[in-house]
């Protein structure tokens, strides 16, 4: 029987109606619209294209949108400088900076000056170390993160004791994405491009977790029957028959994976959509931590 379809782009449109009702609520009780900032150092286009997008989806749901672009030659000290300026700013209440920066520039001290009551990205140390330690919880989880475990629900995924694989080990998805699953009980083996034999590990996972930027690396062989499969790559592979000359694809031979597991994600239309919704939710959430302190 085919997989199940996990919709994520559906789900990502649920959450945003919900946030939209609750900035009309705000606004009816007289308080603050909620402000996102974004910064953008430099001229990469898949940057541009991100930030764009996620300063629409502001619009769409009643946030103000504050954009900063800084040249490609900015000093570090040019952009902690911006950072610090956000940092006491009333009217933005979540600060993004967008991540690959400049080869010159440090992003773990970019990173460090954001204030942690901003830090909608859930990239600050402080936040990130919060969320690997038991009893400890961070202000914000990371977007792509926080928007796979509703995914996972969403596909009636049961965590608690599960084996859990994550392929891939970056700051933004990979580590965060496996804490977030040991805090749900399950237990989690992370493989990388130093683990032997990683098809033997992805075999005995009841959840798979594909983030290593390698198209269709993950195939029908690979996956245990019945198992929940969540595709974050976006990968760009050449397609005379496309109208742009190329297609998206993700980490997981869709094709043929959808025929093994019990549940998976499409690229694009799964995970995409939902680390904006997640950015969104952790933007109304700062506005409503900072009225608190107010208050």
């Amino acid at each position: 029987m085919p997989a199940k379809i996990i919709d994520g782009k559906a789900v990502a449109a649920r959450i945003r109606a919900e946030i939209k009702q609750k900035v009309e609520e705000r606004l009816a009780q007289g308080l603050s619209r909620p402000g996102l900032a974004t910064v953008l150092v430099g001229d990469d286009p898949a940057s541009h294209t991100y930030v764009r997008m996620k300063q629409k989806a502001c619009a769409e749901v009643g946030f103000e949108s504050f954009g900063y672009k800084l040249p490609a030659d900015a000093s570090q000290e040019d952009v902690e400088a911006l950072v610090e300026k956000l940092n006491a700013d009333p009217n933005v209440h979540g600060i993004l900076v967008q991540l690959p920066l400049p080869k010159h520039l440090d992003d773990e001290r970019v990173l460090n000056k954001i204030s942690i009551e901003k830090d909608v990205d859930g990239f600050h140390p402080i936040n990130i170390g919060r969320l690997a330690q038991k009893g400890r919880e961070p202000l914000f989880v990371p977007c792509t993160p926080a928007g796979i475990m509703v995914l996972l629900e969403e596909a009636g995924a049961k965590l608690e004791g599960a084996n859990a694989v994550v392929l891939g080990r970056s700051n933004i998805v990979g580590m965060p994405m496996a804490l977030l699953l040991v805090r749900a009980n399950a237990t989690v083996t992370i493989c990388h491009s130093r683990t032997r034999d990683i098809p033997a590990h992805t075999r005995q996972a009841d959840v798979l977790i594909a983030a290593v930027g390698r198209p269709l690396m993950v195939k029908a062989d690979w996956v245990k029957p019945g198992a929940v499969v969540i595709d974050v790559g976006v990968n760009r592979v050449d397609d005379p028959t496309a109208k742009k000359g190329y297609r998206l694809v993700g980490d997981v031979d869709f094709d043929a994976v959808k025929d093994v597991a019990g549940a998976i994600t499409p690229v694009p239309g799964g995970v995409g959509p939902m680390t904006i919704a997640m950015l969104l939710r952790n933007t109304l959430r700062a506005a409503e931590m900072q009225d608190a302190k107010k208050a």
